[in-house]
C-alpha cells in the first residue's frame, strides 16, 4: 500500500479514484452521524448500500445527501432495524436472507452511549444490549451472506479503555451502574466481537475488524453530562497548553467515518483481521496507566483471544442462540 492516511483524512480522501459499482454494503445507523456520512461516501462511489434505520418514515427525509449521492453514484436502499429489540433484528435479518443478495462489507456502526439505567426489550442493559448484543445477532444471522473476500467492520471506542467486560455481569444486574463505564464495556464487547467472528470465519476468507473512529460531536452524545464534557475538554487543553500544544479539536464527521471505508475497502485484510484500528491504520497496544482518552491504542484485554472465545459464547447464552 502507497497511500498514507491519518487522522484528519475524510471518507473522501480515502475512497478517491476507487470504483465501488458492484459492491454491497450493509450499514446499521444510517439516519444520522458517522452512519450516514458513510452510506454517503461509498453511495457516492458507486456502491450499493443498505442503510437500517429505527423509523422509516423519519429517516426518509434525514437521508435525503445519500439518495443525492445515488443519483450520481450507487443505490441505497433503507430497511427498518431496531437494535435493541432482538425481534427486529430476527425480522430484519429474515428479510436481508429472503433476498439471498451477498454483501461484500457490513458496517456494523449504530449504538447508544453514556444512557441512563435501562433495558432493551429482551431484558439487556441498553448499551451492552443494543451496541453488542443486537449487533452479534444481526451480524452472525447474515454470516451466510457473507463471502470470500468478505469484511466485517465494528464500531468500537477508544471508551473501551474504561471498562473491560464483566463476563459475570454483563447487564449490571450486580454492580453499581455508570454509564460511561457501561458504554466503556459495549465498546471492548464490540472489539472482543470482531476478534472471535474474524478467527472464526478467516479460513473462509472473511475478516473483520474492530475501529475507533474518533472524538466526533454527534448525536451520540446526547446523554452525555455536558458540564462534565467541557470540564473533561478543559483539563485537555490545559495539560496541551502546558506542553505547548494547540487545543484540542474534535473530527468532524468525514474524517470520523474515514477509519471504516478504509478498513471496509483500502486496507489490507490480513493486515486488519481481528485487530483494532485507529485514524486509517493498526493500531498499538496502550500501556500507559493514565488515560487521557485521546491518545491512541487499545488496552490488551480488548483484543485478548480467550476474552473473546468467552465473550461468544455469553452472548449466545443471553440471545438464546449459537452460531
Amino acid at each position: 500500500m502507497t497511500e498514507k492516511f491519518g487522522a484528519t483524512s475524510t471518507t473522501d480522501d480515502v475512497l478517491a479514484g476507487l470504483d465501488l459499482k458492484g459492491k454491497r454494503v450493509l450499514v446499521t445507523g444510517t439516519s444520522s452521524g458517522l452512519g450516514l456520512e458513510t452510506a454517503r461516501a461509498l453511495v457516492a462511489h458507486g456502491a450499493h448500500v443498505v442503510g437500517t434505520v429505527r423509523d422509516l418514515d423519519k429517516a426518509y427525509a434525514a437521508t435525503g445527501a445519500i439518495r443525492a449521492a445515488a443519483a450520481t453514484g450507487g443505490d441505497f436502499d433503507l430497511i427498518e432495524l431496531e437494535l435493541g429489540s432482538l425481534a427486529s433484528v430476527r425480522a430484519c435479518t429474515d428479510k436481508l436472507l429472503l433476498q439471498a443478495e451477498p454483501f461484500d462489507v457490513v458496517i456494523a456502526n449504530a449504538g447508544v452511549m453514556a444512557t441512563h439505567y435501562g433495558h432493551t426489550a429482551d431484558g439487556f442493559e441498553t448499551q451492552i444490549g443494543t451496541n453488542h448484543l443486537g449487533h452479534f445477532v444481526l451480524v452472525n444471522r447474515l454470516a451466510p451472506l457473507l463471502h470470500a473476500g468478505s469484511r466485517v467492520v465494528v464500531l468500537s471506542s477508544n471508551a473501551h479503555r474504561m471498562s473491560d467486560v464483566d463476563l459475570e455481569d454483563l447487564n449490571y444486574e450486580r454492580r453499581t451502574y455508570d454509564g460511561p463505564t457501561a458504554y466503556g464495556q459495549s465498546k471492548t464487547a464490540n472489539t472482543l466481537f470482531a476478534v472471535e467472528f474474524d478467527r472464526r470465519h478467516k479460513d473462509r476468507g472473511i475478516r473483520a475488524v474492530a475501529v475507533h473512529p474518533g472524538v466526533i460531536n454527534t448525536g451520540l452524545t446526547r446523554n452525555v453530562d455536558i458540564e462534565m464534557l467541557k470540564g473533561w475538554m478543559a483539563g485537555i487543553n490545559e495539560t496541551r497548553a502546558q506542553q505547548g500544544l494547540l487545543p484540542f479539536e474534535p473530527k468532524t464527521v468525514p474524517q470520523g467515518a474515514a477509519t471504516s471505508v478504509w478498513a471496509a475497502f483500502k486496507a489490507s485484510s490480513d493486515e486488519i483481521g481481528g485487530r483494532y484500528c485507529e485514524d486509517c491504520h493498526v493500531s498499538v497496544e496502550f500501556k500507559a496507566p493514565q488515560d487521557d482518552g485521546l491518545s491512541e491504542g487499545y488496552r490488551a484485554y480488548a483484543l485478548d483471544p480467550l476474552r473473546a472465545a468467552a465473550l461468544w459464547h455469553q452472548s449466545e447464552l443471553l440471545v438464546g442462540e449459537r452460531y
